[in-house]
């Protein structure tokens, strides 16, 4: 069973799906033996939205699905995935859709991550995180605003540290290391990506500026992978006020072989270590 209640409606969104299409009926049908619209149908299905256990004790009905187990098993999940997260009482400080994304991230067992601009936010100190949230700030930019922010990020660190934890693979363009927030605070940066990068779990390469044009121009993307196969893999995309989530099969396998590409095009992680020392031995200076 998951932990996250956003993993938890999503999961049971695609075998509520699934159990719909084995029993041969279209969405619009469902919908009209239940008095409901046939978005309603959908935003279930695809986890947008929680659902009563009570509904889905209907839907089981229509699909005739007989076996307690199983019927056990959705409305349990239905009224587990109707619990808030820990990240739920920050959503009016996070940007639209980005609460579900940390609900997914949660149960994410691999977290896959290009970032041309910054180091990803499970990377972060303290110091540097800060130095981005009041740069990236579109509203206020209050201090309390800033904490809250800063208290999500640290909470979703843990995840790199929890048994089991999960495992990122960070390629970081060169161009983030050009980027002065200050002397201490890159220095700071980068010692920290080079104690992260000791961990067992943790990979970090370098798309290096001599590596010339690359798959992966139009920008940052990440991917969680999660561990049992009836979660599939999801694509995360952020913008100024809003993220993305796609789910699309074909998306997935095209943003999947950008990813190993720029694997295979940045500096092996042994090189990047080295890369980062030098900026840390002349932070006025340029990683070359």
């Amino acid at each position: 069973m998951t932990s996250s209640p956003t993993a938890r409606r999503r999961r049971l969104g695609h075998e509520l799906r699934r159990l719909r299409e084995a029993a041969r009926l279209k969405a619009d049908d469902v919908a009209g033996r239940l008095g409901w619209s046939p978005t309603k149908v959908s935003r279930i299905e695809t986890g947008r939205v929680s659902v009563h256990h009570g509904d889905v004790s209907d839907l089981l009905d229509i699909y005739e699905i007989r076996d307690e187990r199983l019927r056990d098993e959705l409305t349990t999940m239905a009224r587990q995935s109707r619990q808030k997260g820990w990240w739920h009482r920050h959503r009016e400080t996070l940007k639209r859709g980005f609460d579900s994304y940390i609900g997914l991230e949660a149960e994410a067992s691999t977290l896959l991550t290009f970032q041309p601009q910054v180091i990803p936010g499970l990377l972060q100190t303290q110091e540097y995180a800060r130095a981005i949230i009041m740069a990236t700030s579109i509203s206020s930019g209050r201090s309390d605003e800033t904490a809250e922010k800063l208290n999500v990020r640290a909470s979703r660190q843990e995840l790199l540290t929890r048994n089991p934890p999960l495992s990122i693979h960070a390629i970081l363009d060169e161009a983030i290391f050009h980027r002065q927030f200050g002397v201490e605070i890159m220095m700071g940066q980068c010692a920290k990506l080079l104690e992260l990068s000791a961990l067992p779990n943790v990979t970090i390469q370098v798309l290096a500026f001599s590596s010339g044009a690359h798959p992966a121009l139009d920008g940052a993307f990440n991917i969680l992978e999660f561990p049992l196969p009836i979660d599939p893999a999801i694509v995360y995309l952020e913008q100024a006020a809003s993220g993305l989530v796609l789910e699309d099969a074909h998306e997935l396998t095209m943003y999947t072989d950008v990813f190993q590409r720029l694997a295979k095009q940045a500096l092996p992680p042994d090189e990047s270590a080295s890369l980062i020392s030098t900026l840390m031995e002349d932070p006025k200076g340029s990683p070359q």
